[in-house]
């Protein structure tokens, strides 16, 4: 399922925060909005999550407009930095939440959330830490408990916001890769909000660079690199340049 942001401000106190946001994503697509502090990225995000409203512009979503819709009736899966794990849960019982408060009508059987919960901890490679608590885990260990529960509502796009930032680089280059498996074996759109250049390279199909409330430019890492649109993406950029022109790739 595709989804559309039309001309999206926001502002706080007068100041703005968001100007004239345009992005298409596409089904089953990666994108990674990347960006300073300060640029906009995360109240994108937060727009797009239904936790905060745009003051001009419009969300669809496969075509329906979501824009004044609550975030609970979305049914976007979100995670945060700081994995918001419930720490008198196990592991199990943590993934199976989401599935265990839908509605009576819509709930699985109690068989089906424990088999679902199950999968999807073995898809986040954890199966083994099933009965485990948080206290018990380690801060990837925790992240990927968190990602396996913002997909077993089986949401209809993944929203990730700087999940990996407390994390150390090996940890984090391990999660990346085990992100991307992920989405793709479910097949949902995903949005990643992001400061970290290498992070969003390695994992995204497109990123949408972003410099004060606007995006500058949308593309792959190389049409970034090899054809920067603006001073800005082209200064923001030069590290990156410079990694890949050392055998690094990208």
């Amino acid at each position: 399922m595709a989804l559309n942001i039309e001309n999206i401000s926001k502002s706080y106190g007068g100041n703005p925060v968001l100007n004239d946001v345009r992005l298409d994503i596409a089904a089953g697509e990666f994108v990674a909005l990347l960006g300073p502090s300060g640029s906009g990225k995360t109240t994108l995000l937060r727009i797009i999550a239904g936790l905060q409203y745009a003051e001009a512009g419009r969300l669809l979503f496969d075509g329906e407009d979501i824009t004044g819709v609550e975030a609970r009736l979305r049914r976007f899966g979100m995670v945060f930095q700081s994995y918001a794990l419930f720490e008198h849960m196990s592991v199990e019982a943590n993934v199976a939440f989401g599935l265990k408060m839908r509605p009576r009508a819509t709930r699985p059987a109690r068989p089906a959330i424990a088999a679902k919960a199950r999968d999807l901890l073995e898809l986040a490679e954890i199966g083994h830490l099933a009965k485990r608590y948080p206290s018990q885990l380690s801060g990837g260990q925790r992240q990927r408990v968190a990602l396996a529960r913002a997909l077993a509502i089986e949401p209809r796009m993944l929203l990730l916001d700087e999940p990996f930032s407390a994390l150390d680089a090996k940890i984090r280059k391990g999660l990346r890769g085990a992100l991307r498996d992920m989405q793709k074996r479910v097949g949902i759109s995903a949005i990643l909000v992001t400061h970290d250049q290498e992070e969003a390279f390695e994992i995204a199909d497109r990123i949408a660079v972003m410099s004060e409330g606007r995006i500058e430019q949308v593309g792959t890492a190389d049409e970034l690199l090899r054809r920067p649109a603006t001073p800005f993406v082209a200064e923001f950029l030069e590290g990156m340049a410079n990694y890949q022109s050392q055998g690094a790739g990208i």
